[in-house]
């Protein structure tokens, strides 16, 4: 069963569309290149890991990064001309982190959540990527997803003891929390790179792969966008257009 979900193309985008736009969204918008002339171009790098989230079944997380949106663009355009001293600085700061911060980390889920570990592989050797990067990132796609599980475990078991905010052991939440969750990412990653290894990567022959990746329809689209706004964000700072 496994082999016959591996043959087939997982999600919407290519492996290697995904990184570009994670790219380009770490590069626009959290590290604000371009400046005033990226504007418009931000707005839409901003969006389209809400639509991709929408299109591959991620509800929840497409609505709360909207509701989010929603809020840090009311605030600024609204509400923080007005507002100045402590208050403003807080607003400042929340919107930073919602609109600076906050794409980065929905095309980030985007990417690990619809790229399986054998896509991200392939993809990597058809562009020739070495392995000593490989490897490295691989091994993150799959750390992420685990730690996140465990601590999902960590905190239903903590929870069942009453050490929770209001609870009576509120004061050992962090001792009984932040241990349990070092120890298991060190394991975590060490079971990993363990199983890396054991499925070949690292080795000195050229490994063989199963799964199906490839551009389509949807891609084009995605890269057409980023060409687009790169161009006009290039003209923009040159006062072309």
């Amino acid at each position: 069963m496994e082999l016959m979900k591996s043959t087939s193309k997982k999600s919407l985008l290519d492996p290697r569309t995904k990184m570009l736009l994670l790219t380009f969204v770490s590069i626009f918008v959290l590290g604000n290149a371009g400046g005033e002339h990226a504007m418009e171009f931000r707005y839409v790098l901003n969006y389209i890991p809400l639509i991709l989230l929408l299109l591959s079944g991620r509800i929840k997380s497409f609505l709360k990064g909207f509701i989010l949106y929603s809020i840090g663009y009311l605030l600024q355009f609204f509400v923080a001309p007005y507002i100045h001293g402590t208050l403003g600085f807080l607003l400042l700061a929340f919107m930073g982190i919602v609109l600076r911060f906050l794409p980065g980390i929905l095309t980030g889920l985007y990417v690990v959540s619809t790229t399986t570990v054998s896509e991200f592989v392939c993809a990597m050797e058809r562009m020739h990527i070495p392995q000593q990067v490989t490897i490295p990132l691989s091994v993150m796609f799959r750390f992420f997803p685990t730690v996140a599980e465990e601590a999902s475990s960590i905190n239903k078991a903590m929870a069942m003891r009453d050490i929770k905010f209001g609870g009576k052991k509120a004061f050992k939440m962090i001792e009984y929390r932040l241990i349990p969750m070092i120890t298991c990412s060190v394991r975590i990653g060490q079971e990993l790179s363990a199983a890396s290894l054991t499925r070949g990567l690292g080795g000195p022959d050229k490994r063989t792969n199963i799964c199906k990746i490839g551009f389509g329809w949807a891609d084009f689209i995605v890269l057409l966008l980023l060409a687009g706004g790169l161009a006009f964000t290039i003209l923009g700072a040159f006062k072309v257009i």
